[in-house]
């Protein structure tokens, strides 16, 4: 990689942010015309992303990066590869429409700067999140896709159903991204790599690790929660409550496709295994049934095409399993139909609510006088999805009945699965891109009406690409299909397959899957009325499921709560000096560092006397018949204590502590006076016993562990340092001045904002109680 490339590429990689912190103020100059001027950056970097094509399809790798946090040995890292390189071509190009679409579907709305940052954001962190090398990289835009996501889906706020649909999105995805954490760091602990490119170039490391079957569990946790797999799938269409731009951009080239890119990232080093080619399959296959079946249910036009994503998902991850070359090729072929089609008919679905008023197909018909442009980019969005010669859909079906047909094992399943899936979704995509335009007109909320070049720009610009695509295979192959197949299958591998329909059993395959399609296209309303009535007799479902989760986890928080926060001082303090006691002596026990028993040392009369102060003060605490008795007694332990300093040598410490204990002796009664709490304690004999077992056992686990460190080898580097540089750098020979006022200044500053907050405290009960108080004897006087 040149010089000059790596600060473009980084600029590349902010841009989308930098784009998104001016967006509010263009809007409000520019109003929804800004999406022009915001629409510049996201082409710009297709265009930065396009001049790597050459050298990537030539089997080069694109690598580079900043130190991020070099003690640690972490960079900001990126590394560029024939899969990463058609993720970014995927998020840029459809993200300059989606930029362009949002600028006319939100077209005076009051908060329409705030959703081009939000836009913008979501588009830097997907693309972030596909060319990260180092896996905290990785993880960072990884969760940063789930909280930009989390803004767009709830962008709505005002509604109840699309706060739900965020956090459930957010619930979902963030889970899945704790999983991936989890995964990043068994996977560096079983590899000794920490970026993708290190992991990649390690061969079967990870294959052959004992750590191995944990660390996919945990990346497929992370995938599957991201990509919608059963039984995850149900927060994607409720996402539907997001704007529509968000709908089509999330569904063809970014959130949903993250897992979707994880897994083919990881194939290479955790493919090929007898659990990645069970568990893949498994889930992708049910996936794409549920999702299609699921789609049949529906009447809103966004819902249809949002389970169907999810089936195309399932069928990604289905094929990506497979492990054989031609289910990769077939998944990377798939992949790049689907963002074209899926975001061309999104993009209808929300045109066409913008001018008729409803996304209900049972309420639209003969529209394609009124929107020519929309309906020719309907039907061509369609017959891309329907898998029809001369467009790049056609070329991704022949190529999964290529993979699917003559595979081993449970091959059979796999190509009925395959089947059903795709003829459903061929009706779907008829049902989207062809029955609002035909039949006679409706009668719609709104008037219907070509919309504004902002709006059909988008959805004629990818229906196109979809039979460009299809027309110059050999150039899409060249530069985008090839060099991202080998990448996923970690070998070179050369994609020919052209539209031209080629004899043998994938054409007799499709030829069957359209068939079928058409048939149910045509019992498109009977199929409705079936999947209704199977639905209500199972009634329940994940969807329904997360709700219940969520209250439980209320339920249970909630009953803790009462449990561990009572709102009682006196266990809140008998359970954290038992915590206290346990912390220190459970070790000491455990790992056999209990002290030796100390030499009591001999001590001068003078010496005894204090030590008998001590002693006699602590009875007196404890035999105390009031609180004040009691209070003034605990002063002796302190004073007792500041005496055996002075004579140990340390007068500053020991007039510090007799400061300490004056004031609070003199606190603590003023406060108890003031309180008018009761005279005497009348604790329970069992309370008071435990009492007393939990001030014994503190108070043994804090002697032995001061024995246990007086007993180890003095370490006098921290003493040498402050004999050294007290006078040289604070200018003090008081050594213990200096810690407190210069070395540990901060601390010592803190310390005396705690006292002045708890005094403060302290003044308001005092201040609360004398009110109390107060009222009754206005009263009275009243009365």
């Amino acid at each position: 990689m040149g010089t000059g490339e790596r600060p473009l590429t980084f600029f590349a990689l902010i841009l989308p942010f930098l784009a998104a912190a001016a967006a509010p103020f263009l809007t409000r100059l520019l109003k929804h015309n800004a999406a022009w001027v915001l629409a510049l950056a996201p082409l710009w970097m297709f265009s930065h992303f396009a001049g790597m094509s050459g050298p990537v399809s030539e089997g080069a790798a694109i690598a580079g990066g900043f130190d991020w946090i070099p003690s640690l040995g972490v960079r900001f890292s990126w590394y560029i590869d024939g899969l990463s390189l058609t993720f970014a071509l995927l998020i840029t190009g459809i993200g300059t429409l989606i930029v362009l679409y949002s600028g006319g579907y939100l077209k005076g709305h009051p908060h329409q700067g705030r959703f081009f940052s939000f836009i913008l954001m979501f588009m830097g962190a997907m693309q972030g999140l596909v060319v990260a090398d180092s896996f905290l990289m990785l993880f960072v835009f990884w969760e940063l896709t789930s909280i930009t996501s989390f803004l767009l889906i709830g962008f709505d706020h005002a509604r109840e159903a699309s706060r739900r649909a965020a956090l459930q999105a957010l619930v979902v995805t963030g889970l899945g991204g704790l999983s991936l954490l989890a995964s990043l760091l068994v996977i560096g602990a079983a590899s000794g790599q920490n970026d993708l490119s290190g992991l990649l170039a390690s061969g079967d490391a990870m294959r052959n690790s004992p750590l191995y079957l944990a660390a996919l569990i945990l990346l497929l946790g992370g995938a599957f929660t991201k990509s919608a797999q059963f039984p995850f799938h149900f927060w994607l269409p409720n996402a539907m409550e997001a704007p529509t731009p968000v709908s089509a951009y999330l569904h063809s080239a970014t959130m949903v496709k993250a897992g979707v890119y994880l897994v083919m990232r990881m194939n290479p080093v955790m493919g090929d295994t007898a659990a990645w080619e069970t568990i893949l399959p498994l889930f992708g296959g049910v996936t794409l049934l549920v999702g299609t079946l699921l789609a049949l249910r529906q009447t809103d036009l966004k819902l249809m095409l949002a389970y169907t994503t999810v089936a195309s998902l399932g069928l990604l991850v289905m094929l990506t399993g497979l492990g054989s070359e031609k289910a990769v090729e077939a998944a990377v072929l798939y992949l790049i139909a689907h963002s074209m089609f899926k975001g061309a008919l999104f993009m209808v679905a929300g045109l066409i609510d913008h001018e008729s008023g409803t996304r209900d197909i049972r309420l639209l018909g003969g529209l394609r006088g009124a929107m020519p442009i929309t309906f020719a980019a309907a039907i061509l969005a369609a017959l891309s999805m329907g898998g029809l010669p001369l467009f790049f859909g056609f070329l991704a079906k022949e190529e999964i009945y290529a993979a699917v047909a003559f595979g081993g094992g449970w091959a059979t399943l796999v190509t009925i699965v395959a089947i059903v899936g795709n003829a459903l979704m061929f009706a779907i995509a008829f049902a989207v891109g062809l029955r609002p335009f035909i039949g006679a007109p409706a009668k719609t909320p709104k008037h219907a009406h070509e919309g504004p070049v902002l709006l059909w720009l988008g959805p004629v610009v990818l229906a196109l690409s979809g039979l460009l695509a299809g027309l110059f295979s050999t150039v899409a192959h060249r530069l985008l299909s090839s060099p991202m197949a080998s990448a996923v299958s970690g070998q070179d591998l050369q994609i020919d397959i052209s539209t031209m329909p080629h004899i043998g059993m994938p054409l007799l395959l499709s030829v069957l899957t359209i068939a079928f399609g058409i048939g149910a296209y045509l019992s498109l309303d009977r199929l409705r009325a079936s999947m209704a009535s199977v639905l209500k007799a199972i009634g329940w479902g994940p969807d329904r499921g997360f709700d219940q989760a969520i209250r439980g986890l209320l339920r249970l928080s909630f009953s803790v709560t009462k449990v561990v926060q009572s709102g009682r001082l006196d266990i809140y303090m008998t359970v954290t000096f038992i915590a206290v006691a346990l912390t220190l002596l459970v070790p000491m026990v455990l790992f056999d560092e209990l002290p030796s028993m100390p030499v009591f040392p001999d001590l001068w009369f003078y010496e005894w006397t204090v030590v008998a102060i001590a002693v006699i003060g602590l009875g007196a605490v404890v035999y105390a018949q009031d609180r004040l008795t009691a209070i003034v007694s605990l002063g002796i332990q302190g004073f007792a204590v500041a005496l055996l300093f002075m004579l140990m040598g340390a007068p500053d410490l020991s007039f510090t502590q007799f400061m300490v204990e004056t004031l609070s002796v003199v606190i603590l009664a003023l406060v108890m006076t003031r309180l008018r709490l009761s005279v005497s304690d009348h604790r329970p004999t069992g309370q008071k016993v435990l009492d007393i077992s939990v001030a014994g056992a503190c108070g043994l686990a804090f002697g032995m562990l001061l024995l246990k460190v007086t007993q180890l080898p003095f370490d006098e580097t921290l003493s040498t340092f402050f004999k050294n540089y007290s006078l040289v750098i604070a200018h003090g020979r008081n050594v213990v001045n200096v810690i407190i006022v210069d070395f540990r200044g901060l601390d010592t500053l803190g310390e005396i904002a705690v006292v002045m907050i708890t005094g403060l405290a302290i003044l308001a009960l005092i201040r609360i109680r004398t009110k109390d108080q107060a009222v009754p004897a206005k009263r009275k006087g009243r009365r």
